[in-house]
């Protein structure tokens, strides 16, 4: 199979996502600006989790560029990932609609971890089926961000309970962390034959 079905499949998926999101965030009744103060933790999850999402297609994009074959265990894998990252919309409208209440913030956090488990698992899986000198392989190197992102978000689901700003600046450290454009795939694929 080619990678362009999995990757068009993917794209919509992420896009009616996105869309989903933002239907979520009801218009106020009122036409003033103080209207829409109570609006701003919604907005706000919104926010968060848009960049999530963005960070998410883009780094998806970039790693299916070193696919030369898709195999049933990449399918699958995207499957996984694609599964929780549909579950963002409803985290977000929960965690907003709350102003990050504990459980709430706590749920988005498993849920960002989940997320962050399926795409080890999905670049694993390309790995694994491109070989041990893959260009995934060889972009990833040792993946820094990729195991401290779980660890900060372990982090931020247990602070929930006791701090839920500490909890939510977990949460916003790894989308940081990830917004910086990660150049380690574009640097290989230059260095390789079209």
């Amino acid at each position: 199979m080619t990678k362009g079905r999995m990757e068009a499949f993917s794209d919509g998926v992420l896009a009616i996502i996105i869309t989903i999101m933002v239907l979520e965030i009801k218009v106020p009744h009122g036409s003033n600006f103080d209207d829409l103060l109570p609006l701003l933790p919604i907005f706000l999850s919104y926010v968060l989790s848009f960049i999530y999402l963005g960070i998410y297609w883009n780094n998806h994009h970039h790693m299916m560029h070193t696919v030369k074959k898709v195999t049933g265990k990449i399918l699958w894998a995207n499957l996984h990932l694609l599964f929780w990252l549909s579950l963002v919309p409803f985290v977000t409208g929960w965690m907003g609609e709350n102003h990050f209440a504990t459980e709430p913030m706590a749920l988005y956090g498993f849920i960002l971890l989940m997320a962050a488990i399926a795409y080890f698992f999905l670049q694993n899986s390309i790995i694994r089926s491109q070989g041990k000198d893959s260009i995934l392989k060889n972009a990833v190197g040792k993946d820094l961000k990729g195991k401290l992102s779980p660890m900060f978000y372990i982090i931020g689901i247990a602070m929930a309970w006791i701090s839920v700003w500490f909890s939510g600046a977990m949460f916003v450290l790894v989308a940081i962390i990830w917004l910086v454009p990660d150049k380690r795939i574009e640097r290989i694929l230059k260095g390789q034959p079209e």
